[in-house]
């Protein structure tokens, strides 16, 4: 791209400002349960109908343990659907039909399903298991509501996220990912939930016999909420659950009988716009037994009101700070239900590896770690795995390969050059740390920076990363190009990529992109050849052009970070699309544009002729997305090349903030039937992408 010259500096955003938030890192362990070692299942494309499974598989017939295993209430511990029919399901109409059916059903959920209207809670029946099969089963957008009697319900192996309507603190939305108001005998169990509206789990109006284990609980404002009654009739079981960048409830409990939490894993990281208020919570009466967790980071980690008993047994506490609190008698949970505690110190592991969607639940009888389900090859610096640099696991993939390999790369920084070729897809990178912080890979090349080999300039194989075989994901990681233009002015080739892109079906997650000059390319491989590409949940760092190229891409819950050049000055452009005429462009949706620059600095970007190729329709659309007043307000868009932007596709839709503007001549506005016809389903066709 051409080159313009500043000083680059930036400030991070914090997480509450983004509108989608990274998705933990899943790791499988063999854990309780029957849990199996692997990552991913099975690639399930949505369909209209559900199927029958040959028979049920072993998890299909454990049942809880803790307080949902007691009997009491006319029902015998909590087994779910086990003794009805197992049907596979893909759409939200069979997800309803058979979780709301009078019958007993083992209900896999094959697919990423979207509720309708967003904040759909479906109201669950009694004897019902809804369980992900391995890690594709995704409810986005709702979740769901057991009602008065409703009993003996299993909920597992899900990520149920998404209903977030940008209130932090909402008081109006009541889109909770499980909502439980007088059920009884219910397992929630290894499920990821995060970035709803309201509470991700709410045990309401006497709810009991629950047992709440191996979730992850993340980057949410009210976690987990128990009580909303004067009555003290709740027994409930916690354990071994990951509350990662919660605020509150981690849980609160109010006016609960017996509220058993043990192995739990509590952790604040620092420096992040979510601070904890408070970890774990007795309220009212409750009577509150809290053995061998693990708190980090946390204010308040235990509290209690002076009505409450909380007895505290065997607890970590690291980096806390405020009240941590115990006092009066509790009970014996071992009078009610056997168990078996970890050590506090081993919690952290454990709950990290173990908890959330494993591999083998929702499989078929009969189904292994090796198949259906994605091979893993390991990556970290100090030796521990089988190999050492992310390059050398990209080199031992088999070329044609035709099934996923996921790439685990162990926290640490990662400086090399990762290229996956053209003939090795379905490869997915991914950072195994619990935040996308963690692993870094880096490179800190320029276009104009010779090769060690002599054979000339890097171009844009000066990336970190370059992907340019198909199905190509990278999750939970930084990819950085540091290369220092302060230092290298007049040597020519200032843009430094970190990402490059040229293939179809690209997945980019929970990533932090950072770069100055053309810090994101994604290109394609052929004129003749879809590129498609999906951004979510990320952060872009740039100042010059720094999304640009030719592919189809959608950059979607994220957020795009302006940053100053490397003298100090403040001026760029976000976008550069260079789109053939018969293809859609750049897409940026339910985004926030942020930065420390200077007001009217910045364009949305400019057309890209590459070559001077008059053939070209660069096309761009900026829609449902905050804009800063670093953003020109009258005049967003700019010429390149000597080609004329108002020629091309650029447009905005109901965008929002002080760098919004109103519509003009010089600032194109879609209409709503327009806007109907440039969504994302639009953008990225007959392709849903997935975690698999």
């Amino acid at each position: 791209m051409e080159t313009i010259q500043y000083k680059a500096r930036h400030r991070r955003r914090g997480l509450r400002m983004a509108v989608g938030i990274p998705t933990a890192v899943v790791l499988a362990a063999g854990m309780a349960y029957g849990g199996a070692a692997g990552l991913f299942g099975k690639d399930a494309q949505p369909q209209a109908s559900a199927a029958k499974a040959a028979k049920p598989a072993t998890w299909a017939s454990e049942v809880a343990d803790g307080f949902a295993s007691v009997t009491a209430m006319g029902q015998k511990g909590t087994y779910g659907g086990r003794d009805g029919e197992t049907v596979t399901v893909k759409t939200l109409a069979d997800l309803e039909k058979y979780a709301t059916a009078t019958k007993p059903y083992v209900i896999v959920v094959a697919a990423e399903i979207t509720m309708n209207p967003k904040g759909k809670e479906i109201k669950v029946a009694s004897d019902k298991t809804i369980v992900g099969s391995g890690t594709s089963g995704h409810i986005v957008g709702g979740g769901f509501f057991l009602g008065q009697g409703v009993h003996n319900v299993i909920i597992r192996n899900l990520t149920i996220r998404d209903s977030y309507q940008g209130r932090w603190s909402d008081k109006v939305d009541d889109f909770d990912a499980i909502q439980m108001d007088g059920a009884h005998h219910v397992w929630i169990d290894h499920n990821d939930l995060s970035h709803m509206a309201d509470g991700l789990i709410d045990s309401r109006k006497d709810t009991t016999y629950l047992t709440v284990s191996w979730n992850r609980l993340r980057t949410h404002n009210k976690a987990f909420g128990i009580g909303w009654t004067p009555n003290t009739t709740a027994d409930i079981t916690i354990h071994h659950n990951w509350f990662h960048e919660t605020e509150q409830r981690n849980p609160s409990a109010d006016n609960v009988a017996h509220a058993h939490l043990y192995n739990n894993y509590l952790q604040d990281d620092p420096g992040t716009a979510i601070t904890s208020s408070y970890g774990n919570y007795a309220r009212g009466k409750t009577k509150m037994v809290l053995e061998n967790s693990y708190f980090e980071g946390f204010r308040n980690p235990v509290i209690k009101d002076d009505t409450a008993a909380l007895v505290q047994r065997g607890n970590v506490f690291v980096g806390t700070t405020g009240r941590n609190e115990h006092g009066g008698e509790a009970f014996d949970p071992k009078k009610y239900y056997k168990y078996t505690l970890d050590a506090a110190a081993d919690v952290p592991a454990r709950v990290k590896s173990g908890s959330g969607p494993q591999t083998m639940f929702g499989k078929p009888a009969g189904a292994s770690a090796g198949a259906g389900a994605a091979a893993t090859l390991t990556v970290a610096q100090d030796g521990s795995a089988r190999y050492t640099t992310v390059q050398a696991a990209v080199n031992a993939v088999p070329a044609n390969n035709t099934s996923r390999i996921v790439i685990m790369v162990a926290p640490g920084t990662y400086r090399e050059h990762v290229k996956i070729p053209a003939n090795k897809p379905f490869v997915t990178i991914q950072g195994s740390g619990p935040s996308r912080h963690d692993t870094v890979i880096i490179s800190n090349a320029s276009t104009g920076t010779p090769k060690p080999d002599g054979s000339g300039d890097y171009g844009t194989d000066c990336a970190a990363v370059i992907a340019l075989a198909d199905e190509f994901q990278a999750r939970n990681l930084t990819i950085t190009n540091d290369f220092d233009e302060d230092a290298n002015q007049g040597k020519g080739g200032q843009q430094a990529l970190a990402l490059r892109t040229a293939a179809d079906k690209v997945v980019l997650d929970s990533l932090i992109l950072n770069g100055d000059q053309d810090t994101l390319l994604m290109d394609f491989a052929g004129e003749d050849k879809l590129s498609r590409v999906y951004v979510t949940n990320s952060y872009i760092v740039g100042s010059v052009d720094f999304i640009y190229g030719r592919a189809t891409a959608v950059v979607d819950k994220s957020v795009i970070t302006l940053k100053k050049r490397w003298n100090g000055a403040s001026g760029g452009y976000i976008l550069a699309p260079g789109t053939p005429p018969d293809r859609k462009g750049f897409l940026v949706i339910n985004s926030t544009v942020n930065g420390d620059v200077s007001d009217g600095s910045f364009y949305l970007g400019r057309n890209w002729h590459g070559g001077g190729d008059a053939g070209l329709r660069p096309q761009a659309t900026v829609r449902n997305t905050y804009l800063p007043s670093a953003i020109k307000t009258t005049t967003p868009w700019s010429d390149m090349g000597g080609f004329s932007w108002k020629k091309d596709r650029f447009a905005e839709y109901k965008n929002t903030g002080p760098g919004a503007g109103s519509a003009s001549g010089d600032r194109p506005q879609l209409t709503d039937a327009q806007a109907a016809g440039q969504e994302i389903a639009d953008w990225l066709g007959n392709w849903t992408p997935s975690a698999s």
